[in-house]
């Protein structure tokens, strides 16, 4: 039993409402593999969950009001900087969602889809990919890019050249949005060995997931624009 429980996703569930943190808890304890590890219903009680370091996974809603996303998610990604935040929502307002991604969050979940959409994205945003709609991470990638000022370029183009052709490939099919499996097929290589691609990857560019990746790639034209 000992060695299942090392392999279950641990998640942490943020949402001012009882009924729904009961709710997300019956569906994810249901599903093979995952794990309730916290739960909280105010901003205290989740840092201090976090804080702990045991959730690898936080299911966010709580009526998030653009103005309050600057200050929740930041707060919630510094307390526990390995953990990865989904927005679960009702709201259809995406500029909301796009400020949330552009604060930390890796993925967004619609309230009015299935569990098993939910299930598929902790599943991918666990493995380090985002879970997000194409357009959004266009949006996301033109405002980011927009609102950088040029540091240490000389430091970032070093970065650059130590990349080796496969991993400049590789970081050209992800800003074509291709997925894990799908660049394993495109290349001929196992999803392993694209795995370990990533990880050389993200230690030579000095980005921890999917997403910085994206930005970094786009920034300094490893890959297309998003609006090209």
């Amino acid at each position: 039993m000992t060695g299942i429980a090392k392999n279950l996703i641990r998640i942490a569930i943020f949402d001012n409402h009882a009924l729904v943190r009961a709710g997300f808890r019956v569906l994810i304890e249901s599903q093979p593999g995952m794990e309730v590890v916290g739960e909280a219903g105010n901003l205290t009680d989740a840092l201090a969950v976090m804080s702990m370091g045991k959730a690898e996974i936080i299911l966010v809603d709580v009526n998030l009001p653009s103005e309050s996303i600057t200050d929740i998610i930041p707060s919630l990604v510094k307390a526990n900087e390995k953990a990865r935040l989904i927005l679960v929502t009702g709201s259809s307002n995406p500029q909301i969602h796009q400020q949330a991604v552009e604060e930390g969050v890796m993925g967004v979940v619609y309230k009015t889809q299935p569990p098993e959409i939910l299930f598929k994205a902790i599943e991918k945003v666990h493995v380090g990919e985002v879970w997000l709609e194409r357009s959004m991470i266009a949006n996301v990638l033109s405002r980011l890019s927009r609102n950088h000022q040029p540091i240490r370029i000389s430091s970032e183009t070093e970065s650059i050249t130590q990349l080796s052709e496969r991993e400049k490939q590789i970081i050209r099919l992800i800003g074509e949005g291709f997925k894990n499996k799908r660049i394993s097929t495109q290349l001929c290589i196992s999803e392993t060995t694209v795995r370990h691609h990533l990880t050389s990857i993200y230690g030579k560019l000095g980005v921890s997931d999917r997403l910085e990746l994206l930005v970094f790639a786009h920034r300094y034209g490893l890959v297309k624009s998003p609006n090209s």
